[in-house]
C-alpha cells in the first residue's frame, strides 16, 4: 500500500493505493460524505478487486484531508475527483482502464463524473437514492444519466432508498441497511464477479 498527495483545485487530495499482481484495471473508491476510507464496504471492494487484478485507489477528498467532516459542495467534489483521475491515470495507472466508485455521497460523485473522466464502469456502494424519509427529493437523475455499464451493491433496508436494475445497471441486494455492515462477504462476492463480467470484454 502506497499513499499519495495528488494536488486539485480546491486543495490537496489524498490517494491510498492498492496494487493487484495483474495490472487489468484500476479502480477509484471514494468515501461518503461523513466518512473516510476506511469503511467497511469500502474495505471489502477494495480486497474483491485486488484478488481480480484491479489496482485500487481508495481517494480522500480535500475537505477531509484537511480535516473537515462537512462535505464540500457537488461542483468542488466533483472537480477534485477529476483532478486525482487524471492524476493517476496518467502516471499509476497509465494505459489501463478506468472503473468510478464509491459508497453513497462518493458514489453519486463517480456518477457525475463518469462521461467526463473517461470511466468504462461505475460501481456505488449504498447509493443514496433520495434522503432519510424524503423520496420526492431523488437523485436518481445522477444513476441515471450513466451510460456504461455500472453496479449498485444496497442494503434490503437503506432508509435512502433502492433504486431498480436498467438499462447497463445490475443491482445486488444485501441483507442490512446503509453501511452494509451486515454481509461483507456479499460485497465483496458482489464486486468481485461484477469486475470479472465487465472486464473480460475489454480484454479480447
Amino acid at each position: 500500500m502506497t499513499s499519495r498527495v495528488v494536488d486539485t483545485p480546491y486543495g490537496p487530495a489524498r490517494a491510498e493505493l492498492h496494487c493487484a499482481s495483474e495490472s487489468r484495471a484500476a479502480l477509484l473508491l471514494g468515501h461518503g460524505a461523513g466518512g473516510g476510507i476506511a469503511a467497511p464496504d469500502l474495505v471489502a471492494a477494495t480486497r474483491a478487486a485486488v484478488d481480480a487484478g484491479v489496482h485500487v485507489a481508495l481517494v480522500e477528498q480535500p475537505y477531509r484531508v484537511a480535516g473537515r467532516r462537512a462535505p464540500a459542495a457537488a461542483k468542488q467534489l466533483d472537480a477534485a475527483w477529476l483532478a486525482v483521475a487524471d492524476e493517476l491515470g496518467s502516471t499509476w495507472f497509465d494505459d489501463l482502464p478506468l472503473v468510478f466508485g464509491g459508497r453513497s455521497s462518493g458514489a453519486r460523485v463517480a456518477c457525475r463524473t463518469a462521461a467526463e473522466g473517461q470511466a468504462v464502469a461505475v460501481l456505488c456502494l449504498a447509493f443514496p437514492v433520495h434522503p432519510p424519509g424524503r423520496p420526492e427529493k431523488t437523485r436518481m437523475p445522477e444513476l441515471d444519466g450513466v451510460e456504461i455499464p455500472t453496479l449498485v451493491v444496497q442494503g434490503e433496508n437503506d432508509p435512502f432508498g433502492r433504486p431498480d436494475p436498467a438499462h447497463h445497471r445490475d443491482v445486488v441486494l444485501l441483507p442490512g441497511d446503509h453501511n452494509l455492515k451486515a454481509d461483507l462477504d456479499g460485497v465483496g462476492r458482489a464486486v468481485g464477479e461484477w469486475l470479472e463480467h465487465v472486464l473480460r470484454p475489454l480484454e479480447v
